[in-house]
Formats: structure tokens, sequence, C-alpha cells
């Protein structure tokens, strides 16, 4: 990631390291009232047709919607135990580990496709992505040992290895099934690990997400999945702030209107580029007033 983005997150993440301390309860309510969404996005990525209510419903009242299909529950449920797996593993101060990938994908396929649930893919086992034809099934023990000794190599910044355990991770497409949520629950373990807010890759930027993998397929290139995760990881770590501070939230829609010097293109490209520490919540745009107040300060001849 560029020098400029690599400090503007670690500043962030100062004032996140600072206003939680004491108050780890709300942060844990946060996550809890967070995974659904983050279950439902990364299910519907892989074109579950559930919706984020009954994702919801699924989760925190175990009630089956009518009409929903086996596979598409259990792939509801199952993502949301990895959660409470990963978190446990999290709990205990475990690191990264192959057996840990392995237990992962156990967890999300089973009973689904419990004949190679965390298994690697075997002899004569391929797939593809798109264009992108994954290697072969015996290349996989060496290409897994460069991938987990290449995130082990601290002369990098933890970011940046972070991205590139995630494009290299999609690009060996380890599983037959299941390799884009294993591979999104691992990003936010590694993130939590290093003490940063998980993302969440939403389903309506399913195009740019998988446009960024297939660059990185085709040229090796990661900046377009960087400029990504850099407006994902701002956007979960202002979520935070703004609620560990107590600040005022409103709806981006509301604030607008009362302050109309600001046209709502303007406030809405603010939002999305992260200059306004603004957050979604259940597909929705949010800002705490305190943080709009500093954005507009800084922004005066903004109009």
């Amino acid at each position: 990631m560029h020098k400029t983005t690599l400090k503007n997150i670690e500043e962030l993440k100062n004032r996140f390291d600072i206003v939680k301390s004491g108050k780890e309860s709300l942060l844990t309510l946060l996550e809890e009232a967070e995974l659904p969404e983050l279950v439902f996005n990364s299910n519907a990525i892989e074109n579950s047709t559930l919706t984020l209510d009954e994702t919801e419903q699924i989760l925190e009242h175990q009630t089956l919607p009518p009409n929903s299909s086996q596979r598409e529950v259990f792939e509801a449920i199952n993502l949301g135990k990895v959660n409470e797996y990963l978190t446990a593993k999290l709990g205990k101060g475990e690191p990264l580990s192959e057996n840990m990938i392995l237990l992962v994908h156990g967890t999300l396929l089973s009973h689904i496709n419990d004949a190679f649930a965390g298994c690697f893919r075997k002899t004569k086992e391929y797939v593809r992505v798109g264009k992108h034809i994954a290697p072969p099934p015996e290349k996989l023990p060496g290409l897994i040992d460069n991938l987990m000794a290449d995130f082990a190599d601290e002369s990098e910044h933890p970011l940046d290895r972070i991205i590139l355990f995630h494009l290299a991770f999609e690009h060996i497409h380890p599983f037959l099934d299941g390799n884009g949520r294993v591979g999104r629950a691992l990003l936010n373990f590694q993130l939590k690990t290093i003490g940063y807010s998980p993302i969440i890759i939403r389903n309506k930027e399913k195009k740019d997400y998988y446009k960024a993998l297939q660059v990185y397929d085709g040229k090796g290139d990661t900046k377009l999945f960087e400029h990504m995760f850099a407006l994902l990881l701002k956007e979960g770590l202002h979520k935070r702030i703004a609620y560990l501070e107590g600040d005022d939230i409103k709806f981006l829609s509301d604030i607008g209107a009362d302050h109309p010097r600001h046209s709502p293109q303007v406030i809405s490209n603010a939002a999305k580029k992260q200059s306004l520490p603004a957050f979604r919540e259940r597909g929705r745009w949010k800002v705490g007033k305190c943080g709009f107040a500093r954005w507009e300060k800084e922004h005066q001849h903004t109009s």
C-alpha cells in the first residue's frame, strides 16, 4: 500500500486503540450486531439468495425462512460458526496455521459437502474461476507452504502481508468449494489479530472485488485490491471510533439535509472516498455529528 495511505490508516488505528480502552463490551456488541451483515454479504457474493433479514433471523433466532434451500441455510449457519471459531482462536492468541485453515473450511462446508469439507484439492481435482484456472492439486503443498511463509515474513507491513495473503489464497484456490468465504473470514481474523477492525466486502462491490482478483491473477497487480481494502478498513475504523466516542450518529442523508451548502453529491463522494468519516449499516450510510463537523471544518471551501 502507498505510504500515505498506510500512514492515514495507522493514525486511525491509533485513535481506535485509545477510544476502545475500557470499552471492550461495547466493541463486542458492535461486532455481534455486524455479524449478520458480514455473513449475508460474504454468502451473497457467492450467489446465495438469502436476504439480510433472513440471514439475521437464521443467526439470531434460528428461524428458517419459508421456501429457503437447505444449502443456503447451512451456508449462513456455518459461516456464523466460522466466526465463532475464529473469535475463540483470537481470544487464545493462536496464530494462523494450515490446520486452522482446514478447520475453517471443514466448518464452512459441514452438511453441505462433507465429502471434501476440510480437505485441500486432491489428484485430478481442478477448479476454474472465470478465465483463471487454479494451480493443479499436486502443486498445492508447496504453494500453501510458501503462502504461510510469506505471511510470516515480518519484513513487510502487516497490512501488506494480509493483502498479499488474500490475493494469493484466492489465486491458489486450494479447495473445491468455499474459497472466497474462507479467504474473507481469514482476512478478518488476520486483521483482528493485529488489532484492526474487520471489513465487510459487500455484494454491491462484487464486480470491483472480482475485478481486483482477476487483475492479480493476470498481472500480479495488487493496486485495485489495495484501494478497495484501504477504503473498507477506514470505514470499519470510522464506525467503531464513532460509537466508542459516543458520537451522535445520524443517517448521512439526514445530516446532509441540515447542511445544504454541501451538495448531496459532494457529501456522498466524501463518504465513498472516506475523507468524511462515514460508514454503512444495513446498506445505508451514517455519520457521527461530531465527525461530520470536523469534516465540514476541514472542507469549508467545498460547496
